[in-house]
């Protein structure tokens, strides 16, 4: 196995775990005021972005950024569950968020950019 093929499947174990332990981590926050709707939708994005990864329509850059932006969408679930209370408010901005993540997902793997032939 050459080293491109072991670095692209290092990483596409890394995306694999990380969207376990986004799953865990949605789970664990279980007492937390309940957002159902961007935990899946968060779910559904990071598989989205794996199997972009995997078969290689993203390249390690996009698939780092689109990480980024999860992470970002995380953090501001973290940062609106904290006082104890979703507000209708900070729900839309979650949404919001979600859609421009969304679309930079589709735009990304829909691009003429890939693993191989970046």
């Amino acid at each position: 196995m050459n080293a491109a093929a072991t670095m692209t499947r290092k990483l596409h174990l890394s995306l694999i775990g990380a969207a376990l332990l986004g799953l865990i981590a949605s789970a664990a926050q279980a007492q937390t005021p309940a957002t159902p709707r961007v935990d899946h939708r968060q779910a559904h994005q990071q598989v989205r972005i794996a199997q972009g990864a995997a078969s290689g329509t993203l390249s390690a850059q996009e698939t780092q950024r689109l990480e980024r932006g999860q992470a970002a969408v995380q953090n501001a679930e973290a940062q609106a569950k904290a006082d104890g209370t979703v507000t209708q408010q900070e729900r839309r901005h979650l949404h919001r968020m979600q859609e421009r993540k969304s679309a930079a997902i589709h735009r990304a793997k829909h691009n003429n950019k890939t693993a191989a032939g970046q």
